[in-house]
């Protein structure tokens, strides 16, 4: 104990685990091949037809993590993070292991497959840090965190273009360099610590997580507290896992404790979302991210049929890294924007969306490239505004088992809107349609969304105003 109360008093604790989960971001999202995997699957590494990659092996990713999403959920918390960091590791490994071996449509899905898994392991990565360190250190380590995955993916695209571009290398070559990085994440990986808590299933006595909302105000999400004494806890642990055992129970105590949890995680549910903001800021969140998956999972193949990589020199390495950077400025950005976001919030939302669905209109309408590079920079950047701002009004003031619980239902809302939009729209069993026409209904998809928050702002603006009026009617009256 004394060992452990020095650790904390030096506060070096949390630096080991913090560098080690940054270099697993940044290796783990260098990858130079990305931009160009459209054009290297209808090039002569893959042979394969746009049909195919468009219709039958995109929406794979998107079925899998869908199905994936909250088995992972559950799993992440029981297994205490650092399995499911191992397990994205390995995934990412057999992805492009595949991407550079693997040879006709079903092999591809397989990949698919395996990237869903990677992806939906991605919230191990973003939670394992809040068990191993303090929270007076949420904030830094996550915006460290962030940051090394922003770098590696900035780095990874521009690294990638100059290859291409200026080197001439292969597309195959790239996959090579992408695959070395994945092994150098994975690796890093085996060296985390071995978290003894979880938010859900292995909590300690000590740790009293609070499980009632307190003064919800139906005007502002911020009215969600944390329980007092919270900031003040002790969550840093040992880095000697000798040091601490996990309790021993039967296999009857861990099905009432798995039972116990699900009817927790309910109960929160149920809370949470009977607070009007935080509902209308995670509609939006559902909605806008159902449609940022698909025209970032579609806009190589609109590239690729404005100006086919076979016949000119392409550049969707640097237009990834350039939206990304803008973004990130974007993103900072939002810390200095002063607004009343209770008031004014839906009606800037709708706003936003508008401009969002402007830019996907124009990229798919415009049929030249160099339009399309810019309209998808200006949707990228606009989008990571907006989703910085909701996911700061979502998560201000929720515990930190409500924050997971609250973004975990919102991104499962998100998939199941994109799973049945790619099974109407995208897939070859639906409508099986030309990526034209899909990404003219990903425009009106956005104007829908700006047509709902236009219409909920102005429905909210004229309560306020009625019960501004009764106020002053009842003063007057008083008077």
């Amino acid at each position: 104990m004394s060992r452990r109360k020095a650790m904390l008093g030096s506060g070096s604790g949390w630096i080991l685990p913090t560098v080690l989960l940054c270099l697993y971001g940044f290796f783990s999202n260098l990858r130079p091949s990305e931009p160009f995997l459209t054009p290297y699957l209808l090039g002569p590494d893959k042979n394969l037809t746009e049909r195919q990659v468009f219709n039958e092996i995109y929406p794979v990713w998107t079925y899998s993590y869908l199905v994936l999403l909250f088995p992972v959920f559950l799993a992440t918390d029981y297994l205490r993070y650092k399995p499911l960091i191992l397990l994205q590791g390995i995934s990412f490994i057999v992805t492009w292991f595949m991407l550079l071996y693997a040879e006709g449509v079903l092999a591809v899905q397989f990949l698919e497959f395996f990237y869903g898994v990677a992806t939906a392991t991605d919230i191990a990565y973003y939670s394992y840090i809040y068990s191993v360190v303090d929270v007076s250190r949420y904030q830094k380590v996550t915006s460290y965190c962030r940051s090394a995955t922003l770098a590696g993916y900035t780095i990874g695209s521009v690294a990638g273009q100059i290859l291409v571009s200026v080197a001439n290398w292969s597309l195959f070559s790239l996959n090579v360099i992408s695959l070395t990085c994945m092994s150098v994440a994975f690796a890093t990986s085996w060296f985390l610590p071995m978290p003894q808590k979880s938010l859900f299933f292995h909590q300690r006595s000590n740790y009293p997580i609070s499980k009632e909302i307190k003064g919800i105000n139906a005007g502002n999400v911020s009215d969600l507290k944390y329980e007092p004494g919270w900031e003040d806890m002790e969550v840093n642990i040992p880095l000697n896992k000798t040091e601490c055992k996990m309790d021993k129970l039967s296999v009857q105590e861990q099905t009432a404790n798995f039972l116990e949890v699900l009817k927790v995680l309910w109960q929160d549910f149920l809370q949470c979302y009977s607070s009007r903001p935080l509902l209308c800021w995670s509609v939006w969140w559902a909605l806008s991210t159902c449609g940022y998956f698909q025209v970032i999972n579609y806009s190589q193949g609109l590239w690729e049929k404005v100006m086919p990589s076979q016949n000119s020199e392409i550049y969707n390495g640097s237009v990834e890294a350039v939206s990304t950077l803008l973004g990130a400025v974007a993103v900072f950005a939002v810390g200095y924007v002063k607004l009343s976001w209770s008031t004014w919030g839906e009606l800037a939302l709708s706003m936003f969306a508008i401009l969002i669905a402007a830019a996907v209109y124009v990229m798919d309408t415009v049929r030249n490239i160099w339009v399309c590079y810019a309209s998808y920079v200006l949707f990228r950047s606009v989008y990571m505004l907006l989703i910085t701002i909701a996911t700061f009004q979502i998560a201000a003031n929720l515990s930190m088992e409500r924050y997971a619980l609250v973004f975990g239902v919102n991104t499962f809302i998100a998939l199941l809107l994109q799973t049945l939009i790619t099974l109407i729209v995208v897939d070859s069993s639906g409508l099986g349609l030309d990526i034209f026409t899909q990404f003219k209904i990903y425009a009106g998809y956005f104007a829908v969304i700006a047509l709902i928050f236009l219409l909920s702002g102005i429905c909210s603006s004229i309560r306020k105003y009625q019960r501004h009026e009764e106020i002053q009617a009842r003063s007057s009256s008083d008077s």
